[in-house]
């Protein structure tokens, strides 16, 4: 049997000089590496041999193997460097081909709406204010009528930055717009005290919520707040001022509805919602119920207006905020709220 393991071993050598292709040398390691080579037919017949005799056939056996298996990988290798230098010497260069494209960057969808949006309170007289993202409780909350400990808290679950040792002021990731309100109202207030002039402007930034994140929520998304602050503004300009920003941005057919609600730091509040034009009203995966909510409005509350340095007595005002991925979902038609944040190419490069 020694003498059969070296005939096998020079056979296939022999023949794996002839291989010339990826194709022949396949079906060489199957004719004599496969399961029904007449070398793998030695190790089926080991059982067979005699007990002085198993060990010495075994090991020439494993011998021939590894040789062959090492021939197998040089020719493999062999043939792979071949074929390269057939590619590279058969490779030409026509300069008069057109160069490749190059790729062009786009605005990221949520840029696209804040800008909109943007052009839009502009055209209605309304500037742009910056405020910070990272805010104490006191402008966070409790300058804006949420007193420590109010129930109202909970509408809007906090991460916090720095709690120990401050008592009941710590420090948080804003979780509304709303904190700019009181400090562009204290700067406008700082410029005349006894007469602060009128206030209208918009506050766009990004707020964080410990939320649970579904098709409609996220834990941090951006938010457009508006404020206007003045003598003898009412409600009707409120809803006057929304209901235009959805006719200017969706288009005169476009439906808004106003609803009842309750935050501290407006009264009378009302939810706003714009009818999903995506469905006619009727419901569906952007919408749900065939008006989708966009945020929260009202008058501002009498202690917040007192609370930026204007006098109650004197002024009124209204406020407003909404997510600005909202409106995003309901011009575009996108169903789930989290593509905004996947940075997936297939979805950013639709827009």
């Amino acid at each position: 049997m020694l003498e059969q393991l070296k005939e096998i071993e020079r056979t296939a050598l022999a023949a794996l000089e002839a291989v010339q292709d990826e194709a022949a040398l396949e079906t060489w390691r199957v004719a004599y590496l496969g399961r029904s080579s007449p070398l793998m037919q030695v190790f089926s017949k080991l059982g067979a041999l005699a007990k002085e005799e198993r060990p010495v056939v075994g090991q020439a056996a494993n011998e021939v193997k590894k040789a062959l298996e090492a021939a197998f990988g040089s020719r493999s290798e062999m043939l792979r460097q071949a074929a390269l230098a057939r590619a590279l010497s058969e490779e030409r260069l026509d300069v008069t081909l057109p160069g490749r494209p190059i790729a062009r960057g786009r605005l990221h969808p949520d840029t696209q709406i804040l800008r909109e949006l943007y052009r839009v309170f502009a055209e209605m007289g309304f500037q742009v204010y910056r405020s910070r993202e990272v805010e104490s409780d006191e402008y966070n909350f409790q300058l804006l009528n949420f007193p420590v400990g109010h129930p109202a808290r909970d509408m809007q679950d906090t991460y916090f930055i720095e709690a120990e040792g401050r008592g009941d002021n710590p420090i948080v990731l804003r979780t509304h717009t709303s904190p700019g309100q009181i400090r562009a109202m204290r700067e406008m207030a700082a410029l005349n005290p006894q007469n602060p002039p009128p206030v209208r402007i918009i506050l766009p930034g990004m707020v964080y919520r410990y939320e649970q994140v579904d098709a409609r929520h996220e834990t941090q998304f951006d938010q457009l707040e508006g404020l206007a602050v003045g003598p003898g503004i009412t409600f009707s300009d409120l809803k006057g001022t929304l209901t235009d920003m959805a006719r200017r941005l969706f288009g005169p057919q476009a439906r808004t509805r106003f609803r009842a609600s309750f935050f501290p730091f407006t009264e009378p509040s009302a939810e706003f919602d714009i009818e999903c034009f995506q469905c006619g009203g009727k419901g569906c995966d952007v919408c749900g119920s065939g008006w989708l909510e966009i945020g929260g409005s009202g008058m501002v509350h009498p202690v917040v207006l007192q609370n930026g340095g204007y006098d109650p007595a004197r002024y009124t005002g209204f406020a407003f905020g909404f997510g600005v991925q909202r409106i995003a979902m309901l011009k575009y038609g996108i169903p789930d709220i989290r593509y905004f944040w996947e940075n997936d190419l297939r979805f950013l490069e639709q827009f």
